[in-house]
This record gives C-alpha cells, structure tokens and sequence, in this order.
C-alpha cells in the first residue's frame, strides 16, 4: 500500500537526499499510521469489552496512543522541512529528532499506565471470555502492526529517519503485547486460570523497552554523536586520492538533522605546491563530497615540508612509538623552529574523544623517544581530540 502511495504522491521518490521528498515520505507515513492505528483501536476496544480483558483495552489505548505518535512524527517532519531562516540558518531538521524523542515519551506514559491496570487486574482478577470474531481481530492487529513495522523499518532507514524508525520499534513491540494478550485469553479459556493482569504487566515491559529504545535512537544524534566509521573512511580516502595532499586530519561532521551536515577538515599539502593549484585542488574535493553525500565541506591547507630528512625522521619516530600504543592515535602539524640553545620540535597529537590516557605521561614518553634522537630537541606537544 504504501508503495502505491509513493508512486501516486510522491515525485522523485528514489531521490531520497532530497529534504521535499523525505517530508513526503513522513507526511504518507504518519497519515498512514493515525489511519490504521485509529482502525485498531476500534477494533481492539470491541474485543476488550467483548472479552471482558483488560490487558485487550489497555492493549486498545496504546494503539490510540500510537496514532498521537505518528501525528507527532507527521507534524516533526512538516516543520523539519522548513526553509532555514535568519534565526535559525542551518535549517530546522534537528525537530525531527525532537518529534522521534516525543514519541519515546509517549510510548513510555503508556508502559506505566498499563503497569497500573495491570496491577489492579492482578490484586482483583476478573474471568475473560474469548470467541472466533475476538481471536480474528486480534491476529489481524498483529499482521498490520507487523506490516506497519516493516514499512517505517525500510523507509526510516532509506531516508535515514530516528523518528520512523521509533515508530517502527513501537510497532514491533505492540506486535508481541497483542500475542501476549491473545495467549493469555487461550489460556484463560482453556485452563480456567486468571492470568490476564500478568501478560498485561508483560506486554508493558515490552512497551517500556520499545520506548527505551526508541528514545535512545533520538537522544543520540540530538546530543553529538559519532560519524559512521565507514562514512568517515570513506571521505578520507575521496580526499586523499587528489594530489597533492598527502595527509587528512582534525575531521568533524557537524549534523543538524537528516540532509543538514557540516564538514571541516585539515589536509595536508607539501609546502612547495603552487597556492593556486592547491586551491583549485581543494574546491574541486568540496564540490564532490557535497555531490556524492550531500555534505557542505570546508578545508583547511596544512602546508608541510617534506623535503627536510631530520623532520621526517621525527615524523616516523613519533608515529611508530604512537602504532605502537595501539590506541588509536595520531600526530601531526610537524615542523621544526630552530633556537641558539635547542630547536623545538612543535607537533600534534590527535587521540580517540572517548580516550582516558594521562596526556601528561604521552607527552613525557613522546618527548623522551624524540630527544633519544637528538638532545637538542625539545617537543612542543598539543594534544587534541579526534571526533572521527
């Protein structure tokens, strides 16, 4: 269904780095969600009062609660899709990370509200009663909560949206509740023995870890994450394949929501390349990255002498002593200022953000494997962080 949908409402549907098609594509979504989860809940809350259960109509609310989230996420993505503005110049995206946080609250409020029917099904445990038309509607919910899952899945992850894909933890876990529920009425049934209250306790701890995870998959991007690895090497190794730039360094992805990202790199040149050529080299390596992943890039030209020998000996010490740590760091901006009684050796070293290393004593044991070349040297160390 939704695919018909995109063909009929949707121009340009595969350009999904396109920020219109992406909102189109969370409009169809939502609009989608508050249908079928309105239908369920009308369906469900005739099977609670049928049945008598009230894990089935707590069941029925959470899927009244699912549409408020989807017309959260239609409404996140209505206003994420607005132009930047003067205030607000990088755009509006990060709202979608909002609408997906609001979402995981929602789902939570439910988790505890069912907790609490739960409870006082337990303490007073009432008989349920099942019957073909129940069972049907019930299988039913759970096939389209299954379909819903699989379509906010697929396109959550094609147009890489948080908040799509929260919907789409929340719908598997209310697959799973609806199961619990439609056991516990069979069992009911055929035993004798109440157990509605503890599946409902059962389906709010799944509802509660649905939320939990939901709510992790929008704080993470609102609060900085890390780039992908992959995406990571793969700009580097773009960058690194145009000479004359020999190296890459102090790489930092800024996103401000889906489509909104920021990059600022350093690259490295060697000191006796023509400006101009550099330059053009560097305009040309920003015009790609934006082409191929829709990326604004700024870099920055670290010119570096490659010709003086005592420097690259410096160079290759530091670096084998850093591989040899096996932490993941990295030296660079060498360059050599010579004094009447020593030469300082000025130099940084960029160690993983997440590092707990005593910078102190990396800058005493670099220092100290420098100066084993030439006592007249003196390290001058800066030590950064690598958010890459």
């Amino acid at each position: 269904m939704i695919k018909l949908l995109a063909r009929i409402f949707i121009k340009e549907r595969k350009n999904t780095s396109d920020p219109e098609v992406r909102r189109k594509y969370g409009v169809l979504c939502g609009g989608c969600g508050i249908a079928l989860n309105v239908l369920l809940f009308l369906l469900k809350l005739f099977v609670g009062t049928l049945t008598g259960s009230v894990a089935v109509t707590a069941d029925a609310f959470n899927n009244i609660s699912d549409a408020g989230s989807s017309a959260v996420t239609m409404v996140g993505f209505r206003l994420a899709g607005k132009k930047p503005d003067p205030e607000h110049p990088f755009g509006h995206g990060r709202i979608e990370y909002i609408s997906g946080l609001i979402v995981a609250m929602l789902i939570f409020v439910m988790g505890f509200e069912l907790i609490t029917s739960s409870v006082n099904a337990i303490i007073e445990p009432k008989p349920t009663e099942i019957n073909i038309i129940s069972a049907v509607i019930l299988v039913f919910s759970v096939v389209i909560k299954l379909y819903m899952f699989t379509y906010n899945r697929k396109i959550g992850k094609k147009i890489g949206s948080a908040a799509m894909v929260a919907t789409a933890s929340d719908s598997i876990g209310d697959a799973i509740a609806t199961l619990a529920v439609l056991a516990s009425l069979v069992v009911s049934r055929v035993t004798g023995l109440l157990i509605d209250g503890y599946i409902g306790l059962l389906v709010a701890a799944f509802i509660l870890f649905a939320g939990y995870r939901a709510a992790k998959e929008t704080i993470e991007p609102l609060l900085g994450m890390r780039p992908d690895k992959e995406l990571v090497d793969e700009l580097e190794a773009l960058v690194l394949a145009n000479e004359p730039i020999t190296g890459v360094h102090d790489l930092i992805l800024h996103d401000y929501g889906p489509g909104r990202r920021f990059l600022s790199l350093h690259a490295e040149v060697p000191m006796t390349e023509d400006i101009l050529h550099v330059h053009d080299v560097i305009d040309n390596i920003e015009i790609e990255i934006f082409e191929r992943f829709g990326i604004e890039t700024v870099i920055h030209t670290d010119p570096i002498d490659t010709r003086d020998p005592r420097l690259n000996e410096i160079k290759q010490t530091v670096r084998d002593l850093l591989d040899g740590m096996g932490s993941g760091m990295k030296a660079h901006d060498f360059r050599i200022v010579p004094g009447k009684t020593h030469t300082n050796i000025v130099f940084d070293i960029a160690i993983p953000a997440d590092s707990k290393l005593d910078t102190d004593a990396l800058k005493l044991a670099v220092s100290a494997a420098v100066s084993a070349k030439n006592p007249e040297y003196r390290c001058v160390i800066r030590i950064d962080r690598d958010y890459a």
